[in-house]
């Protein structure tokens, strides 16, 4: 049964009470037994099970075997949807003793293939087996080609789950065949997932990969055609019942005239909603027909134009991983500039006083030379200039020495190349990678001053981290900073004071690095994104997008700990770093 339910559900419930009205109990329980089996098909078994059980009670009053056998199978698969396996077995065996009284073979094999079927969904296949044999077999002696392609597809099933994969592929093609030729998509779609598996289990995977293909295209149109039909049904129901509260009232206006001409119009209106509904079901089931066949169409051109798709995805993965490898090396490189430029700054101050000192120096020896040439030396001027020679070369001394330890410092924080943890004061990394990341900024942009505020726990342990690794996760956060406030700065203009904060605290079991900014913020939106890959707000060419993906992965992969932000849009941004203690 397909189409469109929705007219038909109508026209079945107002038919219902007619039929009762002229005692025709025959057209009653046949409009039950319709009306049930489309509540079953829409999956609304708790308003299927009470008509169902109605037209059940009213066949077996009647005597009328047919509708008392199709309501017993009808409950045995509305029980069997709802695994309620006793109540299901129970009525198909109820089924089967009917159709075994009036020798209708038919309907005994379906019965048995029933039956069969929840005795393998309780993973009971010794028994399933043997009434799927059953049912084979009077399925073929009836030349049943209905049942048959069920019995063979339960079969495949029951040999599958057995692991006696020769069997059911060839059952399982069997009852394709037959279901391509009856256009049953059920057993289509049911027939290609146990030929995937089976396949699949085999290691046989170029068959296992084209059933799986003709599974999931079936599903697919499966699924759409249920939707649609749910759909429609609330749709329909929806509008119906908003007409008949206009009907409703109008009619209520109407009964105070003429109460009788009310009835006959209410009685009229149903009749031709009723026909209504058949015309429209007709014309949904020839434009079925129509979609079905163009269905088939596009699936096989879809099968044609599979082999090629797979090529052209494997080709771009392998671009995508060299891209991404690619990206991955231009932000160490990023980060590795940030912290040249800054290097750069501050060993040049230390440079600049020895090249002063140096020249200033230099003078004061030309002037010496100069006294002591003269025909009258004075020694306290020589005494002089030597004190002021010599105190230049201390502060020479002292601010080599200053450059120096500056260069021995990053050298014994970055140790290239060994990646190992060692036992690191965070205070002492942490303010360094802040002084660099600044000097760097203001490398580039001489016009941007940040107020810096540092709390710095004193009961800060050392604790094993690899230097390099954190101090580029540092970087990372202190350059985000940074460009957050410039962006602010240059909305606001001179009325804002860029500040960043850095606070470490040491926990029971855990120490934090906290960085703070009163930069522009991050959206909600955004931030649930940070620190997904190749993610950033920057303008294109300005950002990787890997900065934050990479830092996420050395604080939480790397060192076990934990990377969170929290953020007010246009107030402030707030990174914490939390590291095992």
């Amino acid at each position: 049964m397909q189409g469109n339910y929705a007219p038909a559900i109508v026209a079945a419930q107002r038919g219902i009470p007619l039929a009762e009205q002229a005692n025709d109990a025959q057209t009653k329980r046949r409009l039950q037994a319709t009306l049930g089996s489309i509540y079953l098909n829409l999956e609304d078994y708790k308003a299927a099970l009470p008509i169902l059980q109605a037209a059940l009670k009213n066949g077996q009053q009647a005597g009328d075997q047919q509708v008392v056998m199709s309501m017993q199978n009808a409950l045995g698969t509305l029980y069997t949807k709802q695994k309620n396996w006793p109540e299901a077995l129970h009525y198909y065996e109820q089924a089967q003793q009917v159709a075994a009284a009036e020798h209708d073979e038919v309907n005994s094999a379906i019965n048995e293939t029933n039956v069969a079927d929840v005795y393998r969904l309780q993973g009971s296949y010794k028994q399933a087996r043997a009434h799927g044999l059953r049912a084979y077999r009077r399925a073929l002696a009836a030349n049943d080609t209905y049942t048959l392609p069920f019995a063979e597809l339960l079969l495949a099933q029951v040999y599958q789950a057995v692991h006696q994969l020769d069997s059911a592929i060839t059952l399982a093609n069997k009852s394709l065949e037959r279901a391509q030729q009856t256009r049953s998509k059920e057993n289509m779609r049911d027939a290609s997932n146990v030929l995937a598996h089976a396949y699949a289990e085999r290691r046989e995977f170029a068959p296992a990969y084209r059933y799986q293909s003709l599974y999931l295209a079936y599903n697919d149109t499966l699924a759409g055609e249920q939707t649609q039909r749910q759909t429609s049904a609330l749709r329909y129901g929806y509008e119906l019942d908003k007409k008949q509260a206009q009907i409703a009232l109008l009619t209520k206006t109407r009964q105070l005239q003429d109460q009788q001409s009310t009835r006959q119009r209410q009685q009229l209106y149903a009749l031709l909603a009723g026909l209504g509904g058949v015309v429209l079901v007709a014309g949904l089931l020839w434009r079925n027909v129509l979609l079905k066949q163009r269905a088939n169409r596009r699936l096989n051109e879809k099968n044609a134009q599979i082999a090629g798709q797979r090529d052209a995805l494997d080709r771009a993965l392998m671009e995508l991983k060299t891209t991404q490898s690619q990206l991955i090396q231009k932000e160490k490189m990023a980060s590795l500039g940030e912290l040249t430029a800054g290097i750069a700054h501050e060993i040049q101050n230390p440079l600049n006083f020895v090249n002063n000192f140096a020249e200033v120096s230099t003078e004061l020896i030309d002037e010496l030379e100069e006294a002591r040439q003269q025909p009258e030396r004075d020694a306290e001027l020589e005494q002089d200039l030597l004190t002021d020679i010599r105190e230049n070369l201390h502060k020479i001394n002292h601010h080599g020495r200053r450059a120096d330890a500056i260069v021995r410092g990053m050298l014994a924080h970055s140790n290239h190349g060994t990646g190992t943890k060692q036992p690191t004061k965070l205070n002492v990394l942490t303010e360094e990678y802040l002084r660099l990341a600044y000097q760097g900024v203001r490398a580039k942009d001489k016009s941007f001053v940040c107020d810096l505020q540092t709390d710095f726990s004193e009961k800060l342990d050392k604790i094993p981290v690899v230097p390099q690794d954190i101090g580029r996760v540092l970087v990372n956060l202190f350059s985000n900073a940074f460009y957050a406030m410039q962006q602010r700065s240059q909305q606001e203009g001179n009325g804002y004071q860029p500040q960043v904060s850095v606070q470490t605290r040491q926990e029971a079991d855990h120490v934090e690095i906290r960085v703070r900014d009163n930069g522009t913020g991050i959206p909600e939106p955004v931030r649930t994104k940070i620190f997904q890959p190749f993610f950033t707000t920057k303008p294109t060419g300005q950002g990787t997008g890997l900065g934050l993906s990479l830092s996420y992965d050395i604080v939480t992969k790397g060192h076990g700990g934990q990377l969170l932000v929290e953020s007010e849009l246009g107030r402030y941004t707030e990174f914490v770093v939390q590291l095992p203690a």
